[in-house]
């Protein structure tokens, strides 16, 4: 009797599916893939995207470039320019307390850094001709409570009027305003070295408080003008400021802001807001040396 044929041989099992590698790390599995190329990557691999998740060579090539990032970067800052004046002044005072440690208290006399940036006609008589001094006596300052005061109003102002008047008007204005103090320091002061950003400071707010006014806004209903009365009454009050500096600084804002912060219904072309504050700078350097001649 014939034997039936042998059952055929089992299939041994199969194994496990595996999961794909990841694209960086072969030696690592890979449970998901870019949403973008559809390469399979681990979760070290993929970073998060605004839809689905990204491998690394993706993610790099969908960043904007340096120029692109640094424009984007650029249209953020809207107060960019008060950003830097406020760094200068704190630099220059670092420098000076760092070079002259007795000054950081503003008490004791001037130091000898603090002798070499302010201003007083002596330096600019006599052969001398520091007429740097106009500049540097702005971003000098006496003690702690000084700085601390000027910085506090003009990150302040700052936020108030650089955006609507752009960066460039608004360094001109503060320019303008810095000079203009400077004039009013040499027209007014008799003995003493004077320094601060006061001059420039009283300027903006002045350039504010007539901007208020020509929009119809009552200023003494804001705070822009009792800032600016009270300062007048401390200018006047406290013995050693000075006052030539903060009514120059102030004359020189408040034209420019007159002009610059003009109204919509009231326009002023253009060239002019450029042209006003240069022409105060100009004025401001030049009555400066007349008065010292």
């Amino acid at each position: 009797m014939a034997m039936p044929p042998p059952p055929p041989p089992t299939p041994p099992a199969s194994s496990a599916p595996t999961l794909p590698r990841c694209y960086r790390h072969p030696d690592r599995e890979a449970g998901r893939s870019c949403t973008r190329c559809g390469k399979s990557a681990c979760s070290d691999c993929l970073v998060q995207a605004a839809v689905g998740s990204h491998c690394l060579d993706c993610a790099k090539a969908s960043r904007p470039d340096l120029g692109t990032r640094a424009k984007y970067w650029n249209a953020r800052q809207h107060t960019l320019v008060t950003y830097v004046l406020m760094a200068v002044n704190i630099a220059v005072f670092v420098y000076v307390s760092v070079a002259d440690p007795g000054s950081l208290g503003g008490r004791g006399g001037v130091s000898r850094t603090q002798f070499e940036l302010g201003l007083n006609e002596f330096f600019l008589t006599n052969g001398r001709s520091e007429w740097y001094r106009l500049v540097t006596s702005g971003f000098l300052h006496f003690g702690v409570i000084h700085i601390g005061f000027n910085m506090f109003l003009l990150y302040q102002l700052g936020q108030l009027l650089e955006r609507p008047l752009g960066r460039t008007k608004f360094a001109l204005l503060y320019a303008a305003s810095l000079l203009g103090g400077s004039f009013g320091v040499l027209i007014m002061q008799s003995s003493g070295i004077t320094g601060g950003a006061s001059g420039a400071v009283f300027g903006l707010m002045a350039a504010a408080a007539i901007g208020l006014h020509r929009q119809g806004i009552n200023v003494m209903s804001t705070g822009i003008g009792t800032t600016l009365l009270l300062n007048f009454f401390l200018t006047f009050a406290i013995p050693g400021i000075s006052i030539g500096g903060h009514l120059g600084g102030a004359a020189a804002g408040a034209i420019c802001g007159f002009v610059m912060l003009a109204p919509r219904w009231r326009p002023v072309p253009d060239w002019v807001k450029w042209a006003t504050p240069i022409a105060v700078l100009v004025i401001s350097v030049l009555g400066s040396v007349l008065v010292v001649q």
